[in-house]
């Protein structure tokens, strides 16, 4: 019996690929357009709801094209056979990332050029960069995980994991639209496939995500203050 699934998984794969260079290419125009990031983009709740808004958009385009499939398995949405062995990866790829990140730093000036983290902590607005940490920490790992290791990571499988590792790795740094920090983004992306392909589970590479950027954030503030 001859089966479709191949020639859908193909257009699924062709799909999920234009919709991530979609997102680099918007990424890369907003910087080519020199739009000024606010310095206090932390602070402020709008920032939170078009971060909503656009995560919310992501994961209902990722729904589409995963259409039809059993989500569990596209988007390895399965705990790990082991969570102790599971945190043990995250924690050497979480010590991988900030090593990378610590060799690259006299070379790359990449520390403003996203302009999420704020330079200094203000109390009076609190409420809203609880609200932007949590966007930040929890929704962002959550949508970008399904985006790369998930949905995308599953979709690349079947030609070679180290395929699928190094093109996830790859194209999430690019989808960040950044020049100085695309190294180190590529670094983060190329760990978390990695953890994701080692555990069969999207969940630690979410947890790892969110602990980097949650850690940033708390430690910009932390110093400034």
């Amino acid at each position: 019996m001859v089966t479709s699934e191949p020639p859908r998984r193909t257009g699924r794969l062709v799909g999920w690929l234009a919709f991530v260079l979609a997102l680099t290419a918007i990424a890369y125009a907003g910087r080519l357009a020199d739009t000024e990031t606010p310095d206090d983009l932390a602070y402020r709740y709008s920032s939170s709801v078009a971060a909503l808004v656009q995560y919310g958009l992501m994961l209902g385009i990722l729904l589409l094209i995963a259409r039809g499939l059993p989500r569990a398995e596209m988007f390895a949405l399965r705990r790990p056979a082991s969570w102790p062995r599971a945190l043990g990866l995250a924690v050497v790829a979480l010590v991988a990332i900030w090593l990378a990140a610590a060799a690259l730093a006299p070379f790359l000036d990449a520390d403003e050029e996203q302009g999420l983290v704020p330079d200094e902590w203000d109390s009076s607005r609190a409420g809203a960069f609880v609200a932007f940490f949590l966007v930040v920490s929890v929704v962002a790992p959550v949508v970008e995980e399904l985006t790369y290791r998930g949905l995308g990571f599953t979709l690349l499988a079947p030609y070679g994991t180290w395929v699928a590792i190094l093109a996830t790795g790859i194209l999430f740094g690019a989808a960040h639209g950044l020049v100085a920090g695309l190294p180190v983004l590529t670094v983060f992306g190329i760990a978390t496939a990695w953890l994701r392909a080692r555990t069969g589970s999207v969940y630690p590479s979410m947890l790892l995500h969110g602990v980097f950027n949650g850690a940033a954030l708390l430690l910009s503030v932390t110093v400034a203050a």
